[in-house]
């Protein structure tokens, strides 16, 4: 018997060991492996595949307002910012089910290779009871649970997490609203620049051509001494400061239209006609009071609302730290059952109440308090000064607003004399002695010029989208997942016509004339 009950002994103790060199084994295998060059390829493939086809192909010419919708809908930053939104609203939805009592259920197995023996003393006495030792457990025995229990702390302060939780999700949505006018800004900027591109290409690239073969007759003329050294190199450097303000208007028109590729997440060198508005492209002046657009920005701006959040959710802070200075009170009521046969009741219901209370929260009370104070104040004032720096933004937006609208009349004007006077070097090129010089040196003046003229456009859009942005408008758009490209195209349309001409959204605009009255 006792060779039988060694032999169990030492079977354990040898699983036990076994089992324990596997786990401290399995541990200790854990090594850094780094990503291979092919995993990395695969999986940029793979990314690459999935991003080509949830974004359609072009049908036609790209107009500002499909544009925009493409940006929107599959630029990948604001599709982020949009997921980032989704999952701050799931974490809220698992937040509420800390509200909940704990509803446990639960099964405990137990083996021993012994009976569990014990025996007694005489408590008056203190000597060993005469009895012989006793049993009141089998070898193996199952236990089981099921039951309710409740914290009114842990209530308390998932509570206030819940509340916490719930002014996060408005904090993403804030910070989706900033990267949507954001988006917007850029991509109505970029499109302009890309629409220059587009339209001085061909023209560059035209005069490129003419001015270096006007360069190599000049340096044949000067091998051939058919004019002075000093007026022949005039001429060579004139054409060479020309050609280099070309090439460098070539170079910068090539960026536009990669950085606008790259917004609406198109396939890199996709070639696409980007389709210019027609008519006065000037954007309207703004007629509404700097008082007014400051109350805009103050209810609508997404950095200041999102600190106004930040502000709740350091006060709930506050009421979660004193509320952890309380007792804990705990109750618990369920069923529970054993197979124990030595048990005369197997089953049985029970309930309970708990007050626990760490009383050194007493000492630490004063402290606790004051820092929560402190955080709540640290929220506030940095919600004041965010505050006055979207009165400041409004004005300094104002200022450039108007200040892009001058230099894109001035831009207007300067391009329509520079053209004017390529058309007179174009009819007296053949006449005049340097007439082809003449006319290349005016034909870059009118590329530059136009250019500039795109520019100050670019400029003038970048300037209205920076003032929309700090006034916190955006398109009404109620998901993006459920509108269509071909909807958001009309929408994003209608929504330009407003904005390019300072219509104000009419809720906005009857509280507007409202407080003019």
């Amino acid at each position: 018997m006792n060779r039988t009950s060694s032999f169990r002994k030492s079977s354990l103790s040898a699983a036990g060991l076994a089992l324990a060199t596997v786990f401290v084994g399995s541990g200790c295998a854990i090594t850094p492996k780094p990503l291979g060059t092919e995993e990395i390829r695969q999986a940029a493939a793979a990314d690459a595949s999935r991003s080509a086809a949830e974004t359609p192909p072009l049908k036609g010419p790209l107009t500002l307002s499909e544009a925009i919708a493409r940006g929107l809908k599959y630029n990948l930053d604001h599709r982020m910012r949009l997921m980032e939104q989704a999952y701050s609203v799931g974490q809220l939805d698992v937040a509420r089910f800390d509200l909940l009592p704990r509803l446990v259920a639960g099964a405990d197995y137990s083996s021993r290779d012994r009976y569990n023996v014990a025996r007694a003393v005489d408590s008056v006495t203190g000597q060993p009871s005469l009895a012989n030792p006793y049993i009141s457990s089998d070898k193996s025995h199952t236990m089981t649970e099921f039951g309710i229990a409740w914290n009114i702390l842990d209530f308390g302060l998932s509570y206030y997490n819940a509340m916490q939780q719930a002014d996060r999700v408005l904090i993403a949505t804030e910070r989706r609203r900033k990267a949507t006018h954001q988006l917007i800004q850029t991509v109505r900027a970029t499109y302009w620049r890309a629409v220059s591109a587009q339209k001085l290409r061909d023209e560059v690239r035209a005069t490129l051509t003419e001015a270096e073969d006007a360069l190599k007759k000049a340096e044949i003329l000067e091998s051939e001494r058919v004019k002075s050294p000093a007026e022949a190199l005039r001429y060579q450097r004139a054409l060479l400061e020309n050609l280099r303000t070309l090439e460098s208007i070539e170079q910068e028109l090539s960026l536009a239209r990669v950085e606008l590729t790259g917004l609406l997440n198109l396939p890199p060198g996709q070639e696409y006609t980007l389709v210019e508005p027609t008519g006065d492209l000037a954007l309207a002046p703004i007629n509404t009071p700097a008082e007014r657009l400051e109350e805009i920005a103050i209810g609508n701006n997404a950095d200041l609302r999102e600190q106004h959040y930040n502000v709740r959710i350091a006060a709930a802070e506050t009421r979660k730290s004193l509320l952890k200075l309380l007792p804990g009170v705990s109750f618990n009521y369920g069923y529970r059952g054993d197979t124990n046969s030595y048990l005369i009741n197997n089953d049985w219901r029970e309930g309970g109440v708990r007050v626990s209370w760490n009383l050194f929260n007493l000492l630490s009370a004063p402290a606790v308090k004051d820092l929560s104070e402190k955080g709540e104040q640290l929220t506030e004032f940095r919600r004041m000064a965010v505050q006055m720096a979207v009165v400041t933004q409004v004005h300094l937006a104002l200022h450039q607003y108007e200040g892009a609208r001058l230099q894109y009349h001035r831009a207007d004007s300067i391009w329509g004399v520079d053209s004017r006077m390529y058309k007179l070097a174009h009819a007296t090129a053949a006449a005049e002695k340097d007439g082809r010089l003449y006319q290349i040196s005016s034909r870059t003046t009118a590329i530059l010029s136009l250019l500039r003229r795109y520019q100050a456009l670019s400029n003038m859009h970048a300037a209205s989208g920076r003032l929309q942005t700090t006034l916190g408008l955006e398109p009404d758009v109620a998901s993006l997942n459920d509108i269509s490209l071909e909807d958001l195209t009309r929408q994003m349309d209608r929504s330009l016509q407003d904005w390019q001409s300072f219509r104000l959204p009419a809720p906005l605009a009857a509280a507007t004339e409202a407080g003019t009255r």
